[in-house]
């Protein structure tokens, strides 16, 4: 993969449910980028992880209570970057999400939740002295596009993702603060594990992908650094797909 490189040397970046897929990868970046980097996660402690998160600073946040998100918003000294991340599809987990109480769960966690950390954050974002302002990141989906029938919910939410980043673009602008989305194909992570391992699921996604191959969290990071970047600094309320040209092929 080819190496893009970025200066983030001492801006305060804050990556919700760090701890592995897409997070990971988009705190490592940062990370290695100069940035200070602080991860979301559902355990109590950092070394709680199999892997190393000594690289960071780890608060604990439960993505579907508001209290959670309020605590981690609040111990923010600064901020100048928010990737709004942490979330699932819930029948990952084995839940059906066509029960509406599961249905409720998924947009409360994958919606409500980023609007709140970001609503929570966006006075700190706005005192950013990054080159284009601060920014927010959040992941949207292919299921912000297209009908998937297995994700009521998350689609729901996905979708609606896509039209508050427009609107909070808008509301945020003058204050200096961009806020853009990634919508993401199938990439690499736990909850995709499944995906990867069943040709019945990746033959037809691949058949339709120009680029001829599924998504490394690497390919989603490297997005989202340059949304955040000054190469980006005029860009705001924009959902720019990361697929291998699934959304495009016909």
């Amino acid at each position: 993969m080819t190496s893009i490189t970025h200066d983030y040397d001492g801006a305060h970046v804050l990556v919700t449910g760090g701890t592995s897929g897409i997070g990971a990868a988009t705190a490592a970046a940062y990370r290695d980028a100069g940035a200070l980097v602080t991860i979301t996660g559902t355990r109590g402690y950092a070394a709680d992880y199999d892997d190393d998160l000594s690289g960071y600073r780890y608060l604990r946040m439960d993505v579907e209570d508001g209290e959670s998100i309020d605590a981690v918003a609040a111990a923010l000294p600064r901020l100048d970057i928010l990737v709004n991340n942490a979330g699932m599809a819930l029948p990952s987990i084995g839940l059906d999400e066509y029960e509406p109480d599961v249905f409720a769960r998924a947009v409360n966690m994958l919606l409500v939740g980023a609007f709140r950390m970001a609503r929570r954050t966006v006075d700190l974002l706005a005192q950013s002295g990054l080159p284009g302002g601060g920014s927010v990141v959040g992941i949207a989906s292919m299921s912000s596009y297209f009908g998937i029938p297995i994700v009521p919910g998350y689609g729901a939410a996905k979708t609606g993702l896509v039209g508050l980043t427009r609107t909070l673009a808008v509301e945020w602008g003058p204050r200096g603060v961009r806020v853009n989305a990634v919508a993401a194909g199938i990439t690499r992570s736990r909850m995709t594990a499944g995906t990867f391992a069943s040709e019945e699921w990746t033959a037809p996604t691949l058949a339709r992908t120009p680029l001829g191959r599924l998504g490394e969290p690497e390919d989603i990071a490297g997005a989202i650094l340059f949304l955040t970047s000054p190469a980006a600094a005029w860009i705001t309320g924009q959902t720019l797909p990361v697929d291998g040209g699934y959304t495009v092929s016909g």
